[in-house]
C-alpha cells in the first residue's frame, strides 16, 4: 500500500491566538472551549462564508493564523456578545474576531467602513454622514418648529441644543438628521413626556462610532474622546448614546 494522501500531525502553534491573548484579561479564556456549539447555535452569522463562531475559534486554537485572518467572515460578524452571553465558559470570540479585523491592511477593510470612519474625523460632530454642526442645528430646531406647530398636544415640546449642565447628554444615530429627521421625534415625545432634562451638543452628537468597527483603534478613542470632551464641556451628568 502507498502512502496515506493527508497525514494528520499535532496543531500547530497560534502566533494569532498568542497576541490576542495577551491583550485580553486572564487571556480571553480562550482555551475553554468545550466544542460544545453553543456559540454557533444563536449567532446571526453562523453559516455564512462558510464560517460560524465554533469553527472560527477552533481554527485559531489549530494554528491555522492564515485563514483566520484572511476569511471575510469576520466583517460579517457584529460583534454582538451573543456568544459570549450563550458560552457555558464566557470565552470571548467577539475580541478574536476584532483582532483579526485589526490583522486586515486598511486598504483592503470594507470600503463602507472605512468611508464612514473617514467621514466621522472630518469634523467633531463625528457624524458618518458628513453632517455639521450648523447642518445639525438647523435640522434639529426645524423639525422641532414643524411638530410643535402641527401637534399642539406637543406645542411646548423641547429640543435643546448646547445647554449647559442638563441630566442627560443624548446621541443621535447620523443617519436620522440627514436623510429621515422625522425618526429623531419619538424620543424627544418620551423624554418631554417624562419631563427628562436633557440636550443634544453640536459636538459630538453623532451616536455610532464606524472606527470602533473597523478595529482601527486610534481613531475609534480619537472620537471617543471627542464625544467625552463634548460632554463634559457641556457640564452634563449622563451621556445617553441611542446606539
Amino acid at each position: 500500500m502507498g502512502e496515506p494522501a493527508i497525514k494528520l500531525g499535532g496543531k500547530k502553534k497560534s502566533v494569532f491566538m498568542d497576541k490576542v491573548r495577551e491583550l485580553l484579561p486572564e487571556g480571553g479564556n480562550l482555551n475553554l472551549c468545550l466544542t460544545c456549539g453553543a456559540c454557533s447555535s444563536g449567532c446571526p452569522a453562523t453559516g455564512l462564508d462558510g464560517m460560524d463562531p465554533r469553527k472560527f475559534l477552533r481554527m485559531a486554537a489549530l494554528g491555522m493564523d492564515e485563514e483566520v485572518t484572511s476569511t471575510k467572515w469576520v466583517w460579517m460578524c457584529s460583534l454582538c456578545q451573543r456568544c459570549v452571553y450563550v458560552c457555558p465558559m464566557k470565552i470571548d470570540i467577539p475580541q478574536l474576531v476584532f483582532n483579526a479585523r485589526a490583522s486586515w491592511p486598511r486598504e483592503d477593510r470594507p470600503k463602507g467602513i472605512v468611508g464612514s470612519c473617514d467621514m466621522a474625523l472630518r469634523n467633531d460632530t463625528c457624524s458618518a454622514m458628513g453632517a455639521t454642526e450648523e447642518d445639525f442645528k438647523f435640522v434639529v430646531e426645524d423639525v422641532l418648529e414643524e411638530y410643535q406647530e402641527s401637534q399642539p398636544e406637543f406645542k411646548d415640546m423641547k429640543a435643546p441644543v448646547n445647554k449647559k449642565g442638563t441630566q442627560f447628554f443624548l446621541n443621535q444615530n447620523s443617519r436620522e438628521p440627514v436623510t429621515e429627521p422625522d425618526e429623531m421625534v419619538p424620543l424627544w415625545k418620551i423624554l418631554d413626556l417624562v419631563g427628562a432634562d436633557w440636550t443634544y451638543g453640536t459636538k459630538g452628537w453623532a451616536a455610532e462610532n464606524y472606527c470602533m468597527f473597523l478595529a482601527d483603534n486610534e481613531n475609534w478613542k480619537h472620537i471617543v474622546e471627542v464625544k467625552k470632551k463634548a460632554v463634559e464641556d457641556l457640564e452634563c451628568k449622563i451621556w445617553l448614546n441611542t446606539e
